[in-house]
């Protein structure tokens, strides 16, 4: 019995030593790196990742994944390079980043009384451009790019279409007309778009209630 005691004593010695070698090693390993590369770097709001698949069992909302959450610029990181590009989506596709809380329907009490800055790429550009803006857009609001605009901004959608693929950065209040056109000013810089092209911004209740198949635009730049 006290050979038996003690055996297990050494085995649980032998292990408690293991583990503080371990611990040691991954002390040492880390002493290796600069302490900026052990820190990682908040975002100023945590955001959610949204994918939508559409499936007939489903209603529109109800096809609606809430994917993931990240409040850091490396979490950010991992989760784009982990994914499908936007181009690789299926047609019928979206992604949808919004920050914490706000789904990303016109219903939701954050997004109600907002609208949208619209761009219509042609399907030669899902090569060339949709990825690239994609990102842009991405960082521009985790960044917060917009200064103090940035709050008004409730989150962005890519649609992948046959006739055309989409991107849409939301505001949360279509009648602040001076955020809303600083937002719009400053995504058309950061994507490089020519002056001569001009976006518009669509107000959420006018897309709502459209008779036709295209929406008047409130603002443009």
């Amino acid at each position: 019995m006290v050979l038996c005691d003690m055996a297990t004593m050494a085995t649980n010695n032998s292990d408690e030593i293991e583990e503080i070698e371990k611990k040691e090693q991954d002390s040492t390993n880390l002493e290796e790196y600069p302490p900026e590369f052990l820190i990682k770097h908040p975002l100023q709001h945590t955001w959610t990742l949204w994918y939508y698949e559409p499936d007939k069992q489903k209603s529109w909302e109800e096809s609606q994944r809430e994917i993931t959450s990240f409040d850091t610029a490396e979490d950010f990181w991992s989760l784009y390079n982990h994914i499908k590009s936007a181009s690789e989506l299926r047609q019928g596709c979206d992604y949808s980043m919004f920050k914490q809380g706000i789904r990303p329907m016109w219903e939701d009490e954050a997004n109600k009384q907002g609208g949208r800055w619209l761009m219509t790429l042609d399907k030669k550009q899902r090569n060339s451009d949709l990825d690239h803006f994609w990102l842009e857009i991405l960082l521009c609001m985790i960044g917060e790019a917009f200064n103090e605009h940035s709050d008004d901004v409730c989150g962005a959608v890519v649609n992948v279409r046959p006739k055309g693929d989409k991107l849409g950065i939301w505001t949360a209040d279509a009648n602040r007309s001076t955020s809303v056109m600083e937002i719009g000013r400053k995504l058309k810089e950061r994507l490089r778009i020519s002056p001569k092209q001009m976006i518009g911004y669509q107000v959420h209740k006018d897309v709502m209630v459209k008779a036709g198949s295209i929406t008047k635009n409130t603002y443009q730049v």
